[in-house]
């Protein structure tokens, strides 16, 4: 026996104690940036720092609160027949909010179909986003108008969309970027992952925000990956950070820095936002058949809008005036939207076939004339009916 197997065998229970503590199970909280936590309370962060006038945090907090408003008006009218579907972004108002007032004007962005909040940011009129979801317009605003795409339903699409936007970008020699929106569902898409290869090898001026809602649809994200989603960046040659999603400083914080980077031409980043959709993925989805409830309780405990009123308080940096006028102003803007999607007038029939190439299609042609007889037989057959 040597000197060296001696002395450990003496040692029983301090080698022991090693081992025990070796394998201590890790805390379940995920390493994330956070500027401010769920209790309402200022915390540093050695890489990512931030300071906000009281004016610019009270109005993080009126867009957080007034998105928050016009989605739950939109689920309502959905309910109420008046819209065909709906994707609520309930419980991800910080991320959305926090990234889309890191952007520039000249800034574009390449939304999903739950970016409502970037689109309030952008300065799209919110109703214009319902025409789609009633079924009377393919979107409703000028692209150009906001640098704000038009919604994307195709899974995962719009982030080679970002991609090949940003090599024009880097190309024209412009100090702008871009950003590209997805959920965590779409990160399994073969198109995320083409659009990773071809923006870090490009070195495109690009971040790619994924709100990580821990469901994509009813698969939940650990079926997803064996790895925080973050952590994929890495594999293709960028950086990639997590944030708290639910933290609207933290998320504006990170998200300036992954553009600043882009725009000095430093290439893309991954920015994972650890959220959670607090309502259905669509209001054609019921959330009840595949998730606890104590799982979306715990959630609320985090709530994006809740900490930060909780700061302003603290702080003394709101009045019960400020909040009173806010509530006010929500309600203007449900009944804004109320009254405009009501309004909304049914598009011609034959509008359906517009738009589909800028200098038109032999076959789209022949199904239009075809769509228009068929649609004109019912005239023929009430007329037949007199």
């Amino acid at each position: 026996m040597t000197v060296e197997s001696t002395a450990a065998a003496r040692k029983p229970r301090r080698t022991s104690k090693r081992t025990s503590a070796a394998k201590k199970p890790q805390s379940s909280e995920p390493q994330l940036v956070q500027l401010l936590t769920p209790e309402g309370e200022r915390v540093e962060h050695p890489d990512y720092s931030i300071d906000l006038s009281a004016d610019e945090l009270r109005g993080l907090y009126r867009d957080m609160v007034l998105t928050r408003r016009f989605d739950a008006e939109a689920t309502a009218l959905q309910r109420q027949g008046e819209l065909g579907l709906w994707a609520s972004l309930l419980g991800q108002e910080a991320a959305q909010i926090g990234s889309g007032r890191a952007l520039r004007d000249d800034d574009y962005v390449f939304p999903t179909y739950r970016e409502h909040g970037v689109a309030w940011c952008r300065g799209v009129d919110p109703t214009n986003l319902l025409g789609m979801f009633r079924g009377v317009n393919h979107g409703g605003w000028d692209p150009t108008t906001n640098n704000f795409h038009l919604y994307t339903i195709v899974i995962g699409s719009q982030t080679l969309h970002a991609t090949g936007y940003a090599m024009g970008v880097a190309k024209d020699g412009a100090d702008s970027a871009v950003i590209a929106y997805f959920g965590d569902g779409a990160s399994s898409q073969g198109d995320v992952a083409e659009s990773f290869t071809f923006s870090a090898v490009y070195n495109a001026p690009v971040v790619f925000f994924c709100q990580n809602n821990q469901w994509a649809i009813s698969e939940p994200t650990e079926r997803q990956t064996r790895v925080p989603l973050y952590q994929r960046a890495q594999g293709y040659g960028f950086p990639g950070v997590r944030v708290d999603g639910n933290d609207v400083l933290a998320c504006l914080a990170v998200t300036r820095s992954a553009l600043e980077r882009a725009r000095r031409g430093e290439g893309p980043t991954l920015v994972e936002a650890f959220t959670y959709r607090m309502g259905a993925h669509t209001t054609s989805d019921d959330p009840t058949k595949y998730r606890a409830d104590d799982e979306r309780a715990a959630w609320e405990a985090k709530d994006p809008i809740l900490r930060v009123r909780t700061y302003l308080e603290k702080e003394r940096l709101a009045d019960e005036a400020f909040f009173t006028a806010l509530e006010t102003e929500s309600e203007t803007l449900g009944k804004r939207v109320r009254e405009v999607v009501r309004a909304m007038p049914d598009p011609e029939p034959l509008s359906l076939f517009e738009h589909g190439y800028a200098d038109g299609n032999s076959l789209v042609d022949e199904e239009r004339a075809q769509f228009a007889a068929y649609q004109a037989s019912f005239a023929d057959s009430a007329e037949e009916g007199k």
